[in-house]
């Protein structure tokens, strides 16, 4: 008897191969590469056979152009980052670590939900009583939102077909299978077929769904790269166990804009929204403390204040360590030589520690002289100033580059009581709007260095 063919599968990136490897060559995971069934072949085509009619190609000029059907969600920060709001018909991926409070989340969110839709939460990791009394925590009660307890999909199809719900949500997609396949639930083949089920079902009959997925250790959605692709929204949920707060972060986006952030605080009973992050994560800051100067990034379309810190003290080592948290390390190893070479401060025999406070994590030029800086301020041993903050791009010879929405980060500079801003020479005199607020005018670090002398 013929034996039965198997392929092979990376569970980090989904690649296929022929044989087993202890390494995969698409993406180098070690010990990721599992052995499935082959799927059978397929034959002639015959029709969609799903849940989405015949599709039949249109003129251009004859379809709508008539924006989305939003509804919203009851959570400000949430219906920010989803671009003003839940679109109908929609497919929305939520992914974050384990513990992070991404069923929390969602269960809060079937909470606002139920004031106006009809919910369905189907769960494959925990039990009706454990919903229960995880609903109870959080106050949420409601004759609108059913629960089920379910890992089958052809199941969960036949209860979305019974109930009619307005919203699905599906915690989560790993743990979904569907028995017409011969792999376990959470491999790449059942992850791509579940969601491909579920899309067809929020096309077809214009159903919102929300479906959480785990991440790997490298901080993307388990399963394959193209789940990413089928989905309309992807969002994580980003956060420190050992911290209150939360960032919620839209990596993609089909009916807004990305990059936009929700934060939220980790309570005894539940999440709460956090409307004026800026405020936040400056709370707790010292006053006229050396090695501190403060930032202010675009996150999508709303600026955000961060507080970046720096600590420079003679390397106790040969080799002075370098270390950054909320910063990009890269970044910062040149910030620290331009500050050696065009600042001519011996940093260079100094261990340097970067940090940027609250866990946010800094990936705009816009942060740069802050962080010059504080690195400055540290090795000076000499504050800024409490009510100074710095906004601006640093090139390797030195200069102090504009950078984009200057108007709007010096508003919000202005709004939080800072009473004097270090920005770049060229925008600076387009900007005579901005009230209560003096603005220093620098072309280069030296000129920035000079006005911490001056404080």
């Amino acid at each position: 008897m013929k034996a039965k063919a198997s392929v092979f599968y990376c569970t980090e990136c989904g690649n296929e191969t022929s044989k087993w490897a202890g390494r995969c060559p698409s993406c180098g995971a070690w010990n990721a590469i599992v052995e499935q069934a082959a799927p059978k072949a397929a034959g002639a085509p015959k029709g969609r056979g799903g849940m989405l009619p015949r599709a039949r190609a249109h003129p251009i000029d004859d379809l709508s152009a008539e924006e989305e059907p939003r509804f919203p969600s009851g959570m400000g920060e949430l219906d920010r980052v989803l671009g003003g709001g839940a679109v109908r018909g929609s497919l929305v991926l939520v992914g974050g670590a384990p513990g992070v409070g991404k069923s929390t989340l969602m269960l809060q969110l079937c909470g606002r939900l139920c004031a106006q839709n009809k919910v369905l939460y189907v769960s494959g990791e925990e039990s009706p009583h454990q919903l229960k009394l995880r609903a109870k925590r959080l106050n949420v009660s409601s004759d609108r939102l059913l629960v089920l307890s379910e890992t089958s999909l052809g199941d969960v199809l036949a209860s979305v077909d019974e109930e009619q719900p307005d919203v699905l949500i599906v915690d989560s997609i790993q743990t979904l299978c569907n028995e017409a396949l011969d792999s376990p639930a959470g491999s790449v083949s059942q992850v791509k077929d579940c969601t491909m089920a579920l899309m067809q079902l929020a096309k077809g009959q214009g159903i919102t769904i929300f479906v959480i997925g785990h991440i790997n250790k490298e901080g993307s959605i388990a399963g394959p790269k193209v789940l990413e692709h089928m989905v309309d929204c992807v969002l994580y949920f980003e956060g420190d166990r050992h911290t209150t707060y939360r960032i919620l972060r839209a990596a993609k986006n089909r009916f807004g804009a990305t990059n936009e952030i929700g934060v939220f605080e980790m309570r005894g009973e539940g999440l709460a929204e956090v409307p004026n992050p800026s405020e936040l994560l400056l709370s707790g800051r010292p006053q006229d403390a050396p090695g501190t100067c403060v930032a202010c990034v675009m996150e999508g379309a709303r600026p955000v204040l961060a507080e970046i810190q720096a600590l420079l003290a003679p390397a106790a080592q040969s080799v002075p360590r370098r270390t950054s948290n909320g910063f990009d390390y890269n970044r910062a190893a040149m910030l620290m030589a331009v500050l050696e070479k065009r600042g001519a401060l011996k940093i260079s025999a100094c261990d340097a520690f970067l940090n940027v406070i609250g866990g946010l994590t800094l990936d705009e030029p816009a942060a740069d002289l802050a962080a010059i800086l504080a690195l400055a301020s540290s090795y000076l041993d000499k504050p800024i100033g409490s009510r100074v903050a710095a906004v601006g791009e640093v090139g390797l010879t030195g200069e102090v580059r504009s950078v984009s929405h200057l108007r709007e980060r010096l508003s919000e500079v202005q709004r939080l009581g800072f009473e004097r801003c270090i920005v770049p020479k060229r925008r600076a005199g387009q900007l005579e709007g901005v009230r209560g607020l003096q603005l220093i005018e620098v072309s280069n670090i030296g000129e920035a260095l000079r006005e911490i002398a001056r404080s």
